[in-house]
């Protein structure tokens, strides 16, 4: 079940946190994780994966407020400029997401390869 991009036939995992009718956690709020703890600001981690300002900090409030403790905490900008950093929680959130990952990967690669043997090659106009 490895991605590669060169064979247009994988299986990939994706989990979806609930806490209510929210998403506290999924591979695009993981992603936005990630991108902040790179690059310091919500702002550029959102240009950085192609997300809107806005969108990027609704998802950051919706993590924050699903989670007991704050995964992402911000400064505002002003002179010396904002930023935003992961707090120990939001960088534990980030490891364990991707293990769940890795795990259903490894979990499910025998039944993996017995439905992709059965699959067709796609054309490019698939």
């Amino acid at each position: 079940m490895a991605i590669n991009r060169n064979n247009p036939l994988r299986c990939k995992p994706r989990f979806r946190i609930m806490a209510g009718d929210a998403i506290a956690l999924g591979p695009g709020k993981v992603a936005l994780l990630e991108a902040i703890e790179r690059m310091g600001s919500i702002s550029q981690a959102a240009r950085e994966i192609k997300l809107s300002y806005k969108r990027a900090w609704d998802m950051v409030d919706t993590m924050n407020q699903c989670f007991k403790e704050p995964l992402v905490l911000s400064s505002t900008g002003g002179k010396g400029g904002g930023g935003a950093q992961l707090t120990p929680l939001g960088i534990k959130m980030i490891l364990l997401f991707r293990s769940m990952e890795s795990t259903a990967i490894k979990s499910t690669q025998a039944d993996w390869n017995a439905i992709k043997q059965q699959l067709k090659q796609p054309t490019d106009s698939q």
